[in-house]
C-alpha cells in the first residue's frame, strides 16, 4: 500500500479527504499543524484551535489513523506573517495564503510527511491533478467551480504536485459534507471560513496597528490633478477600489485608484479612473514546468474570487515575469495579489502583481 499523510485542520474536507483515501486502499496518517497566533489568542487562529485540534483527533481515532501535531509556530510567523507585515510597509495588498502555501503547507509539512516515509501528502483542497502525455503533471480546477482552490495552488511545482492528492477534487461540496454527514464526523456542519486564519476573524487594520503601528503614517488624499482632498491615516488601510471610510465628501462617488507610497499619497478618482488593461507580475511559477516563452491568450484570474477574463499573456525574463494585457479594462487590480492564468480547466502559470497600467 502507498503511503499517504493528510494535512488535517478539522474541517469537513480534510476530514473526508482522509476517508476517500482509506476507501482507494492507502495508508493514511493524519497531521496537523499548530501556527503562531497573537499571545493571548491562541484559541482564535481559525487553522489550529483547541476545538479544531480536538475535532481532527475524533476524526483520526473513528477512522483509525495515527494523527500527529507538528508545531510550525515560529516559521509560521516568520514566513507568513512576515510576509503580510511586509506587503503592507511597501504598499501592497499581499496574499499571505500564497506563502503559506509555497512554505508552509508544501514545503515544512510537506518534509515532515516525507520522513514518515510517507508517498504523497494529500489536503482538503478542492482542485485536481491529471497525468500530461510527457509523463509529467497537470494542475487543474475543480469539478465545483464555487470551492475551486486552484489560484492558491498555482505556486506548487512538478516536484511537489508529484507527491499531492487533493481527494475532494472531484467532488461537489454538497456530496462531500453528505460523506461526512455519513460518517457521522463533527465537522459535517462546520461552516467554511475564508478569513485569514491569524487574523481570527478581525479587521486586518487592528492587526496592522498592534503588530506594525510605524507603517500607519497619516498623509495627503488627492485627484489626478494634484489636489489635496484630505488626510488618510496610512495607505495600510486602504485598498484599490475603496469607496466607503474614506473620510472626504464629494458631489460624485470617489474610489482609491492607487497609492503612491514614495509621496504617501492616496489617489481618488471617479469610477471611470478605476480601469487598467494591463499588469505586470513577478516571481511567476509555471506548475506544468516549462516557463511558456512566446505570448498566448488565456482566462486570468487576479483575485481568488475573481470570475476571471480574457487576456494575451506576454513572457519575459525567460518567464520569470509576464506582462498581461486584458481584452477589456478590468477594475481593481490590486499589486500584492495574484493573476493566475488558465488554458481551460488547465493552470497554466501565475505570479504576484507588481504594478498595473
Amino acid at each position: 500500500m502507498k503511503k499517504v499523510v493528510v494535512a488535517m485542520s478539522g474541517g469537513v474536507d480534510s476530514s473526508v479527504a482522509a476517508i476517500l483515501l482509506k476507501q482507494q486502499g492507502y495508508d493514511v496518517a493524519g497531521m496537523m499543524l499548530r501556527l503562531w497566533s497573537e499571545p493571548g489568542k491562541e484559541d482564535s487562529n481559525r487553522c489550529c484551535t483547541p476545538d479544531a485540534m480536538s475535532v481532527a483527533r475524533r476524526v483520526a481515532a473513528t477512522l483509525d489513523i495515527p494523527f500527529y501535531v507538528i508545531d510550525a509556530k515560529d516559521i509560521f510567523r516568520q514566513k507568513v506573517v512576515g510576509y503580510f507585515l511586509e506587503g503592507y510597509a511597501i504598499g501592497e495588498t499581499p496574499n499571505p495564503c500564497l506563502i503559506c502555501n509555497r512554505q508552509i503547507r508544501w514545503e515544512f509539512l510537506l518534509n515532515h510527511a516525507l520522513s514518515l516515509d510517507a508517498d504523497f501528502m494529500a489536503t482538503g483542497h478542492y482542485a485536481r491533478t491529471i497525468a500530461d502525455q510527457d509523463g509529467g503533471i497537470q494542475l487543474l480546477r475543480a469539478v465545483d467551480p464555487a470551492k475551486d482552490q486552484s489560484y492558491i495552488l498555482h505556486v506548487l511545482t512538478q516536484e511537489k504536485l508529484a507527491k499531492a492528492l487533493f481527494p475532494v477534487g472531484d467532488y461537489q461540496k454538497a456530496e462531500i459534507r453528505r460523506i461526512a454527514t455519513e460518517f457521522k464526523f463533527p465537522a459535517a456542519t462546520r461552516h467554511d471560513s475564508q478569513d485569514l486564519c491569524f487574523l481570527a476573524g478581525e479587521d486586518y487594520r487592528e492587526f496592522l496597528k498592534r503588530n506594525s503601528p510605524e507603517i500607519l503614517v497619516s498623509g495627503n488624499i488627492t485627484n489626478k490633478a494634484g489636489q489635496v482632498l484630505g488626510r488618510h491615516s496610512g495607505l495600510a488601510n486602504y485598498t484599490i477600489g475603496q469607496r466607503k471610510g474614506l473620510g472626504i465628501s464629494s458631489p460624485e462617488p470617489l474610489y482609491v485608484v492607487s497609492k503612491d507610497r514614495s509621496r504617501n499619497t492616496l489617489l481618488v478618482g471617479g469610477s471611470e479612473e478605476l480601469g487598467t488593461l494591463e499588469l505586470l507580475a513577478g516571481n511567476v511559477n509555471w506548475p506544468g514546468g516549462n516557463p511558456l516563452k512566446t505570448p498566448f491568450k488565456a482566462h486570468v484570474k487576479c483575485r481568488y474570487t475573481d470570475r476571471g477574463s480574457s487576456a494575451k499573456v506576454h513572457p519575459q525574463d525567460d518567464g520569470e515575469k509576464v506582462l498581461i494585457v486584458f481584452d477589456e479594462t478590468q477594475r481593481d487590480i490590486t499589486p500584492g495579489q495574484a493573476a493566475v492564468f488558465y488554458n481551460g480547466d488547465v493552470v497554466l502559470g501565475g505570479g504576484v502583481i507588481q504594478s498595473t497600467r
